[in-house]
């Protein structure tokens, strides 16, 4: 279990306690390794930022994403895996095969290593939203919707999250005004039909945002329609933004293979170019990013990691 050195060795580190990550500690710690997943914050990921969840199997009526994730947890307890709050700022190989991982707080060594990292939203690049990122501009409808009571708000995107997250706003926004830049959205037709189909929310297709406005706040959102070139401005004091994700990838820029889009690239038991270096969740190159997705890609990582044990570590 330790090396020459005595230095304490886990069989395999996971980063990243979303579902994905949770999932493949469930699935090494009832293999009986000794586990340890590592996450910055509390456990939950980017599935925290929002309130319930109605399409994970098994659940009819929608449940509380907290509560979801807090059963994750302690279902994982009860198989005795660890839990430790760091960032990992970089993960090498060394010349016995072994993964250093450093950290905030000094170094990890591990036989395996499983990377569930996630993705962050994505930002529009355009003028005023760094400037009012927090004062007007958000990425979270949970976190940040109540702010905006009775108020008209913007939300930009025309995927799942962006159409889900507008729903949700309406039960505190006089308006919502949902911007795409294409012509159709591209959300599941039955979170279209919900839109659709409440009074609150209007649309504006074909059209992009070229600037937020404001003072020490956000005052409104200029928009081009992508057709005629016509600028106009909606006079609102809150911009949902909500255009895709960029995964987490930057403490493996360089040691393992990743696509154009800086999504990670593995084989079906999702390990990545480095042997012993696993990845599931967001952060993985996948067609589908859904909590079922992740729990899944997580399970077989987990698997894999066992396996990998067994035959290359002599476990």
């Amino acid at each position: 279990m330790n090396t020459a050195h005595d230095e304490p060795v886990y069989d395999c580190v996971i980063i990243g306690g979303g579902p994905a990550g949770l999932a493949a500690g469930l699935y090494v710690a009832r293999a009986r390794l000794n586990a340890l997943l590592v996450d910055r914050s509390a456990p939950g990921g980017q599935l925290l930022l929002t309130e319930t969840v109605e399409n994970y199997p098994g659940f009819v009526e929608p449940i509380n994403a907290y509560d979801l994730i807090q059963q994750m947890v302690d279902q994982c307890k009860r198989f005795d895996l660890q839990f430790a709050q760091k960032s990992i700022t970089g993960i090498a190989v060394r010349p016995d095969g072994l993964h250093q991982l450093e950290t905030t707080d000094g170094r990890l060594v591990s036989r395996t290593t499983v990377l569930c990292t996630g993705a962050v939203p994505r930002r529009l690049d355009v003028p005023g939203e760094k400037e009012f990122s927090g004062k007007g501009v958000s990425y979270c409808a949970t976190c940040d919707g109540a702010f905006f009571r009775g108020k008209r708000v913007a939300v930009i995107g025309g995927g799942d999250t962006a159409v889900e997250e507008g729903v949700f706003l309406t039960r505190f926004c006089e308006k919502v005004t949902i911007i795409h830049r294409r012509t159709e959205l591209r959300a599941q037709k039955v979170l279209q039909e919900r839109a659709f189909a409440n009074p609150k929310i209007e649309f504006i297709l074909g059209a992009v945002p070229v600037e937020i406005i404001g003072d020490t706040s956000v005052k409104g959102l200029r928009i081009k329609d992508t057709k005629t070139g016509a600028v106009s401005t909606l006079d609102v004091p809150g911009v949902f933004i909500f255009v895709g994700y960029l995964p987490q990838t930057d403490i493996v820029a360089g040691l393992v293979k990743l696509d154009e889009s800086k999504h990670i690239l593995t084989d079906d038991y999702m390990q990545t170019s480095v042997p012993g270096l696993f990845c599931a969740g967001d952060v993985r190159r996948s067609p589908l990013k859904q909590i079922a997705t992740a729990v899944g890609e997580g399970a077989i990582a987990g698997w894999a990691v066992e396996k990998y044990i067994t035959e290359h570590a002599g476990k």
